[in-house]
C-alpha cells in the first residue's frame, strides 16, 4: 500500500483474537523501529474497533493465526483480512508462533524503555494476546531479515536492522502499550483498585459476600449479548462525546417517556436471550451434506443449525413490536435505530423466505424435549417425503414412551413415577423414595440416588431410547438437506442479521440495566452528566473514578449534578501490599505503579493516588510525594491525590492549579463520623488516637510537638502566598472568564458577573 505522499507503507501487523472477543494487534513500524501494542475488547461483531486500527496503519502485510479461533458469531480476523483488505499480503503464521511469553522476553530484551516503566513486569498477563501477536510480527521481521530482504513487499524500504540475539543492539525499539483508539484504557490494576468486575478479595469473602461490583450492581440484562456487551463497556468505557451524547438523550427519554420504557422492557424479553450468537450458523457456509453416515458430531451440528433458524424466525416474529413502540421515539439513538432496523424490508424478505419452509406455529425454546420436537416439526409438512416417514418413527416411539411409563405406574403401584428428559441421556424414570417400599422390580436398571428421588431405566425404555434419537437423528438430516437453500438464501444478507444482533444488545444494555438502575432510585439520586472541553477517602476515590467510567459509558450517574471531562485513560495507585510473585516490598510496588503511571499518562487521563511514599522514610516519602505532584501539575493530567501529608498542603500556595479538599469529621460520643464537606478538622490524628484510648499524657505531648512543627509551616506558607499572590490571581480571574464564556447565562447576568469580577480583583477577595 502507498500513503497521500507516494511512499510504500512501513508497517507489518500482527492480528490475533480468543474466544471471549478480545483483540490483540501488534504494528510494527520498520522504518522508525517501533512496535505499537494494543488489546482492546471487540465491541462489535462487525470488528468495527479492528477497522479503525488497520486503517490508520495502512500495513502492507498482515500476520494472523488460522481461521479456528474465531469467537463464536464472528467471522475472525483471517476471514476479515480476506474480506476487506484483499490488496494487503496477508501471511498465515501457526499458532505457536503468537507465544506471549516468547513476546515479553523480546520485547524486554529489545524495547527503549524499562520493562517496569512498560508495565510488562505487572501488567504482562493483561497484555498477552498482544505480546503474542509481537512475538508472531518480530519473527517473520527476522525471518524476511534471513532471507535477504527481497520478499514482496519490503524490497525497497530503509529501515532499521538490529539483532534479537546482539546485546549490544537492546534498547533500539520504541514500544508503546495503547488500547482501541475509540475507547478509554483502563489498566488490571485500576480494574481491580476500582472493583470493577469484580469486589476485592472476592476469592477470599467467598461467594456468599455481600460487597458487589460496579458490574454486578449494573448486571441486569436479559440476555447474553447484553451482558457482554456491559462488561466490555466498563473495562473500555467511550471516548467520543457525540456517542456518550447520544446514548443519555436516549436515556433522557426512557426516563421521561414511562410508555416507551416499560413498552422496550416488555418487548425485549420477546427477543431470545441467545439472538446475537444466532449469526455463527449464518456466517460460514459448511461443507456440502452427503448420505455419508453421520456421527453423534453432525447431528449435534445439524441440530444447532435447525435450532437458529428458528432462533431467528422467533427475533423476526417480534420486530414488528419493537417497530410498534419505537414509531415515536424522538432521540437520535432509538429513531436511528427504527430507521435502519424496523424500517428495513431485508428483514420482511428473510421472514417470509422462512415462512414458505417453517412451520408458523414453532417457536425457540430451552426445554430439552420440546425442543428436539420442534426441531423435527421445524419443517412444512409434504415437503420432503422421507422427512414425513421419520417424523412417524419419532411419534410412535415417543407415544410408545409415554405408554410405557403408564404402563409401570399402574403395574407397580408408583403413581407418582415422573417421565423426565435431557439431552444427553433421553428419557428415564423419577421416582420420589417415599413410594418405594423394600426393593425396587427387577426391571428397573442402571439405579441412582438423587436427592429424595430414585433416578432409574430398564431395558425397555434404553431401547425405545435409542429408536427415538435414530428417528430424530433422521429428522435433523432430511431438515438439513430442505434447508440448505434457505440458509444460503440468509447468508446473503448476514450483515443486517449482524447489525439486529448489535442493536439488541445495545437497547438491552441500555434498558434492561442503566434505565432500570436509574428508575430504581429516588429521583435525585442520579443525574445526567455534562461533559466540557476543560479541564473512608479511597471510597471517595473509587466513586470518582466508577461516576467518570458510568458517565463515558452513556449512563446516569449517582450524583445531583457532575460536570466531567472525556477521559481517555484511568490510572490508579491505591493500597499498600507486598507482591510476592514479582519479589516486591510495599514500596517498590507504589515506586513501580507510580513509574508506569507517569511513563504513560497523557493529558487527558485522570490520576487517582491513595497515598504516596508512606511504606519509607518520613523524609523520602515526603520528597518523593512532593516531586511526584509537581511532576503530574506540569503534564496537565487531572489527579486526584489523598494524603496524610498536610506539609503537601503548601503546593496550593505555589501553584494556582492545585485545590485542597478535606473531610467533615464529626465528633460525638468518642466516635469518628465521615460526611462529606470541605471543613478542616485540624490534628485529626491526635482526635483518633485520643478516641482509640492513647493514655491523655502522651496526646498532650504529642499536641505540644505538632504545634511547634505547625507554627513553621505556617511561616513557610505566609511567605509563599506572599511571593506567588500574582499568579494566583491571575489564575482565578482567567478560570472564571473560561467558566463565563461557556456559560448559557443571558447577556445581562454575564456583564454583571464581569463587573462583579472585576470589583472583586480591584479588592483582593477572589
Amino acid at each position: 500500500m502507498e500513503d497521500d505522499g507516494g511512499e510504500k507503507s512501513s508497517f507489518v501487523i500482527g492480528l490475533i483474537e480468543n474466544r471471549a472477543k478480545e483483540v490483540g494487534v501488534a504494528a510494527f513500524d520498520l522504518r522508525s523501529a517501533s512496535l505499537h501494542l494494543s488489546q482492546y475488547i471487540e465491541t462489535s461483531s462487525s470488528y468495527q474497533n479492528t477497522k479503525t486500527l488497520v486503517h490508520f496503519y495502512e500495513p502492507m502485510v498482515i500476520i494472523v493465526p488460522p481461521n479456528k479461533l474465531a469467537p463464536e458469531g464472528m467471522v475472525g480476523v483471517s476471514e476479515l483480512v480476506d474480506r476487506f483488505y484483499g490488496s494487503v499480503k496477508k501471511v498465515v503464521m501457526s499458532r505457536s508462533c503468537f507465544d506471549d511469553t516468547k513476546g515479553a522476553v523480546l520485547i524486554k530484551n529489545l524495547a527503549a524503555k524499562e520493562p517496569s516503566a512498560l508495565g510488562l513486569d505487572t501488567y504482562y498477563k493483561q497484555y498477552y494476546l498482544c505480546l503474542a501477536a509481537g512475538a508472531a510480527t518480530i519473527k517473520w521481521y527476522f525471518q524476511k531479515l534471513s532471507d535477504g530482504k527481497k520478499s514482496v513487499g519490503i524490497s525497497g524500504l530503509k529501515f532499521c536492522i538490529f539483532d534479537v540475539n546482539d546485546v549490544g543492539d537492546k534498547q533500539k525499539l520504541q514500544v508503546t502499550f495503547n488500547g482501541s483508539f475509540d475507547h478509554m484504557n483502563i489498566d488490571a490494576t485500576s480494574v481491580r483498585n476500582l472493583e470493577i468486575i469484580e469486589p476485592l478479595h472476592s476469592t477470599l469473602w467467598g461467594t456468599s459476600n455481600k460487597k458487589r461490583s460496579l458490574f454486578h450492581m449494573l448486571k441486569t440484562t436479559k440476555t447474553v449479548g447484553g451482558t457482554r456487551l456491559l462488561r466490555a463497556n466498563l473495562l473500555q468505557p467511550l471516548r467520543d462525546a457525540e456517542t456518550i451524547n447520544a446514548r443519555l438523550d436516549c436515556l433522557d427519554e426512557l426516563m421521561s417517556n414511562e410508555e416507551l420504557f416499560f413498552g422496550l422492557s416488555q418487548i425485549l424479553r420477546k427477543f431470545p436471550k441467545e439472538t446475537d450468537r444466532v449469526l455463527c450458523h449464518f456466517c460460514f457456509k459448511p461443507k456440502k451434506v452427503t448420505n455419508e453416515v453421520s456421527g453423534v458430531d453432525s447431528s449435534r451440528k445439524r441440530q444447532m443449525l435447525i435450532s437458529s433458524v428458528i432462533l431467528l424466525k422467533t427475533a423476526l416474529d417480534a420486530l414488528p413490536l419493537l417497530s410498534k413502540v419505537l414509531k415515536e421515539a424522538k432521540s437520535f439513538l432509538l429513531a436511528n435505530i427504527y430507521k435502519s432496523v424496523c424500517e428495513n424490508e431485508k428483514y420482511a424478505l428473510i421472514r417470509k423466505r422462512i415462512g414458505e419452509m417453517i412451520d408458523e406455529d414453532v417457536l425457540h425454546t430451552r426445554v430439552p424435549f420440546v425442543a428436539r420436537t420442534q426441531q423435527c416439526f421445524a419443517v412444512k409438512a409434504g415437503i420432503d417425503g422421507l422427512l414425513d416417514i421419520a417424523r412417524r418413527s419419532f411419534c410412535d416411539t415417543s407415544e410408545a414412551i409415554h405408554n410405557l411409563a403408564n404402563k409401570y405406574r399402574q403395574d407397580f403401584k408408583l403413581p407418582n413415577l415422573k417421565l423426565p428428559f435431557n439431552s444427553r441421556h433421553g428419557f428415564y424414570f423419577s421416582i420420589p423414595q417415599k413410594d418405594i417400599q423394600g426393593k425396587l422390580p427387577s426391571q428397573f436398571i442402571q439405579v441412582l440416588k438423587h436427592g429424595n428421588n430414585i433416578r432409574c431405566s430398564s431395558p425397555e425404555l434404553a431401547s425405545l431410547n435409542v429408536r427415538n434419537k435414530s428417528a430424530s437423528s433422521e429428522c435433523y438430516k432430511r431438515t438439513e438437506l430442505c434447508l440448505e437453500a434457505l440458509v444460503d438464501a440468509i447468508r446473503e444478507d448476514v450483515s443486517v442479521l449482524t447489525l439486529l444482533a448489535e442493536v439488541l444488545c445495545l437497547l438491552d444494555m441500555l434498558v434492561n440495566s442503566f434505565a432500570h438502575a436509574i428508575s430504581t432510585k429516588p429521583v435525585d439520586r442520579y443525574t445526567r452528566p455534562e461533559f466540557t472541553g476543560r479541564s473512608g477517602k479511597s471510597t471517595y476515590l473509587q466513586q470518582v473514578c466508577l461516576i467518570v467510567i458510568l458517565a463515558q459509558i452513556g449512563c446516569y450517574v449517582p450524583a445531583r449534578f457532575s460536570t466531567l471531562r472525556v477521559v481517555d485513560r484511568i490510572f490508579t495507585r491505591m493500597g499498600t501490599v507486598d507482591n510476592l510473585e514479582s519479589n516486591s516490598s510495599t514500596f517498590m510496588t507504589e515506586m513501580r505503579e507510580t513509574a508506569f503511571i507517569m511513563q504513560n499518562v497523557s493529558q487527558r487521563s485522570l490520576i487517582v493516588m491513595d497515598e504516596l511514599g508512606r511504606a519509607t522514610s518520613s523524609s523520602d516519602g515526603f520528597a518523593l510525594a512532593w516531586s511526584c505532584c509537581e511532576y503530574l501539575l506540569s503534564l496537565k493530567a487531572y489527579t486526584i491525590f489523598a494524603t496524610h501529608m498536610e506539609n503537601l498542603s503548601e503546593l496550593a500556595t505555589i501553584y494556582p492549579n492545585v485545590k485542597i479538599l478535606h473531610f467533615n469529621v464529626d465528633i460525638r460520643n468518642n466516635r469518628l463520623d465521615f460526611k462529606d464537606g470541605p471543613r478542616h478538622i485540624p490534628h485529626y490524628g491526635l482526635l483518633l488516637a485520643e478516641v482509640a484510648g492513647l493514655p491523655s499524657s502522651v496526646v498532650e505531648t504529642a499536641r505540644n510537638i505538632t504545634s511547634r512543627i505547625k507554627e513553621k509551616g505556617m511561616k513557610r506558607m505566609e511567605v509563599n502566598c506572599l511571593q506567588y499572590h500574582p499568579m494566583q490571581m491571575a489564575y482565578r480571574v482567567a478560570q472564571r472568564l473560561t467558566c463565563l464564556k461557556y456559560s448559557s447565562q443571558d447577556e445581562d447576568s454575564i456583564r454583571q458577573a464581569l463587573h462583579n469580577l472585576k470589583e472583586s480583583y480591584i479588592n483582593g477577595q477572589l
